[in-house]
């Protein structure tokens, strides 16, 4: 083996007569050949069986982190509901709910929302995240869409001002939800935000993105681009109604994600309400972020 070690050695040298640049290390020790980027390694003992490891190449080194990384379109699929903090009877004094005659007064009963087909769904256009400290604290930044769907157990209605339906002496300037005379098989609110989520971030493995914990926390800021319902009954057929409702154009929400290894949750929580009227809902939701930004 010694001599089958030194002919390879021979012919690395040989070989080194084209390559000037190459240098040639010899351990006799560890039995050790390096030759430029030729690393030839023997392993074992004299009364075992001898083994020979070549490495073509130097050894690769972790690359640096940068202190920008970048992400572009990645999804978000969760759950949505609110919290319900309205007082009905100022609402109903303020024409913001009509109930329909001979049924109950519109209550927080009727603003249930179906919780398993209430959803929330974003799409992430952009996403940074900028080196604060050792690649561990991050500032996280990004800009995309926010899409909630409101399912509701009710047979409410969303006008944008009008007639009253149930009097027509009654015209009420402003938008208004009221009970409705059909039964509805879906019935949802669906609102669309133009939205920027600024996060601190902490990752305890820098090195690696699919490996260790991650943790973010901070605000988003959204603005109301677009705001319909959807309704469907055998009475009148599928229906789309857009409009404002009476909807809050901004949007304030404390946001936050945990992820270990390369599953992350996201969750987020409005302060503010949906509507700019008398009701007076919180909107939350939380569910899966497929991406590691």
């Amino acid at each position: 083996m010694k001599k089958t070690l030194s002919a390879i050695a021979l012919l690395c040298i040989c070989h080194s007569g084209f390559a000037q640049k190459d240098s040639i290390f010899v351990n006799r020790d560890k039995d050790t050949i390096s030759l430029g980027g030729i690393i030839i390694l023997k392993k074992g003992n004299p009364e075992e069986k001898n083994r020979i490891t070549v490495t073509l190449g130097k050894p690769q080194k972790n690359r640096k982190n940068s202190n920008l990384t970048t992400h572009s379109v990645f999804f978000d699929l969760g759950f949505a509901n609110w919290t319900d903090n309205t007082d009905y009877l100022s609402a109903t004094s303020n024409s913001d709910l009509i109930s329909r005659p001979g049924s109950s007064a519109i209550g927080s009963k009727d603003f249930k929302l179906r919780a398993g087909k209430s959803s929330n769904f974003n799409i992430w256009l952009i996403g940074q995240r900028l080196n604060l400290a050792n690649h561990q604290f991050n500032l996280k930044y990004a800009l995309g869409f926010e899409i909630f769907n409101y399912r509701f157990k009710s047979n409410l209605s969303f006008s944008e001002g009008g007639f009253n339906p149930y009097d027509h002496n009654q015209d009420i300037a402003h938008a208004f939800i009221y009970t409705d005379s059909v039964s509805f098989s879906k019935n949802k609110l669906v609102t669309k935000y133009l939205t920027i989520p600024v996060m601190l971030n902490f990752r305890s493995n820098p090195e690696y993105s699919n490996r260790g914990v991650n943790l973010s926390a901070g605000v988003s800021f959204g603005y109301l681009i677009g705001s319909r319902t959807k309704q469907k009954s055998s009475e009148r057929g599928k229906q789309k109604n857009r409009g404002d409702f009476d909807l809050e154009r901004w949007k304030f929400a404390y946001v936050g994600e945990i992820g270990i290894g390369s599953i992350n949750i996201y969750g987020t929580y409005s302060p503010k309400s949906l509507f700019r009227n008398e009701l007076n809902f919180q909107p939350y939701a939380i569910g899966l972020r497929f991406s590691n930004w």
